[in-house]
Order: structure tokens, then C-alpha cells, then sequence
């Protein structure tokens, strides 16, 4: 199938809005720091975009020939391959799990690519508005309500203390103990009291922290150490 100059012109246009699009939601993942930034996010979107126009191109092509031709084959595969991109910026740090938003955003970009490679150009700036809405405003707004967190509160102290003296302590109607691990270690003479905490706060949470740490040492428990640990 030969191509003119105003199919190449339409489909060079379909593949700049597709990386202007997705450089946008690339951009604000850049400023943040992540792995998967500007040039990634433009690559994904460029990509699914031209996959997209080659379906088209290839299904006119084959339609001519008087075969059957499905447009959605090649395209459907953005879809399936973009999973193994999302997962390689998923990073696992302990029990915190980072990078699902960006992975997230690489979906966004490539669902992008392919709505402004169909020359669906409304649909394709529209899906940018509100991917951009969500990443950007959204932040913002979650400062203004409380929301679960969840931390560890490592207190080390003499064999003498009882974990209920440290339970009572840092008790508060913002802190549920979920649970509570007790090492005792005869050799040193220390106990090492773990408890397992949901924090339910509005902003920062580790800010409850100091809170509980001054009460805890100006209390008359007979401290070694204390640690506050993300989980």
C-alpha cells in the first residue's frame, strides 16, 4: 500500500501529539525523581502510537488484498507488553512496595499513544488532562484528610519494664497497636519491644512520632533505645 504526503503528514502529526502528550505525564514524573521519566514516558507513547498506525496501515493494506484483516492485533499487544515495562519500575523495599504510580502513568502514556496514533486526538489530550489532574491536584488534596499509615516502634529498654508501662504510653486515639513482639535478652539485661502501629493522621505522620517519643522519655522508664520504622 503506498502512502501520500497527506497520510504521512497526518500520521507524523498523530506520532508528535502522542509524545507531546506523553511527555507532559513524563515530565512530572522526572521532576519527581523516578526511574521512568520525560524521555521514557515519550518513548512508551511514540511507540504505542506508531504500533497503532501500523495496524491501520497493515489492515488496509491486507483489506486489499481481499484477505481479512483485524486493525486491533498489533495494537492489542501495547496493551500485554507494556505490563513487563510497568513492573520493571515496581520496586519492593521491605514491605514498601514504590513505583506503582509511575507504572501506572507508562499504562496512561501508552493508552495515550495508541488513542492519538487511531487519530483520536480529543480523546488523547483529554486522557492527558485528567492523568495530570490526578498526579498533580490530587496531591494536593490529600493533604486535607486523614488517612492510615502504618509504622514500627522499636523501644529497647532494662529487663524491669514491663511492655504494658510502654503500651500505655503510647496509646492515642491516632495510634492503633496492632500487635505487640516482646524479646527478652538475658545476657545484656534488655528488653526490645516492637509494636506494630496504624497511624491514622491528616499530612505527615511521622510527626506523631515526636509526640510519642518525648512521652516515652520523659516518662520513668529506664530507656536504651528507640526506633520508628516505615513498614
Amino acid at each position: 500500500m503506498s502512502l501520500s504526503f497527506a497520510h504521512y503528514s497526518e500520521f507524523l502529526i498523530r506520532m508528535l501529539l502522542a509524545s507531546l502528550l506523553g511527555g507532559l505525564i513524563g515530565f512530572e514524573r522526572d521532576i519527581h525523581g523516578r526511574a521512568a521519566g520525560l524521555r521514557t514516558h515519550i518513548l512508551v507513547s511514540l511507540g504505542a502510537a506508531v504500533f497503532t498506525i501500523l495496524s491501520e496501515i497493515v489492515s488496509q493494506s491486507v483489506s486489499a488484498s481481499s484477505f481479512p484483516a483485524d486493525p486491533a492485533r498489533i495494537a492489542a499487544q501495547v496493551v500485554s507488553g507494556i505490563g513487563f515495562l510497568g513492573a520493571g519500575v515496581i520496586l519492593k523495599e521491605g514491605a514498601n512496595v514504590r513505583g506503582l504510580t509511575t507504572a501506572a502513568c507508562l499504562w496512561s502514556a501508552a493508552a495515550i499513544g495508541m488513542a492519538a496514533g487511531s487519530g483520536y486526538h480529543e480523546i488523547a489530550i483529554a486522557t492527558t488532562g485528567i492523568s495530570l489532574v490526578s498526579l498533580i491536584l490530587l496531591k494536593f488534596f490529600e493533604r486535607f484528610y486523614a488517612k492510615d499509615t502504618y509504622r514500627i516502634l522499636s523501644i529497647r529498654t532494662s529487663l524491669d519494664v514491663d511492655a504494658s508501662q510502654i503500651i500505655e504510653i503510647v496509646k492515642d486515639k491516632r495510634v492503633k497497636i496492632s500487635n505487640c513482639d516482646i524479646e527478652k535478652n538475658y545476657e545484656t539485661g534488655t528488653l526490645l519491644t516492637k509494636l506494630s502501629l496504624r497511624l491514622h493522621y491528616r499530612g505527615m505522620a511521622d510527626k506523631l512520632a515526636h509526640g510519642i517519643i518525648k512521652s516515652l522519655e520523659s516518662s520513668s522508664l529506664s530507656l536504651e533505645e528507640i526506633k520508628w520504622e516505615h513498614i
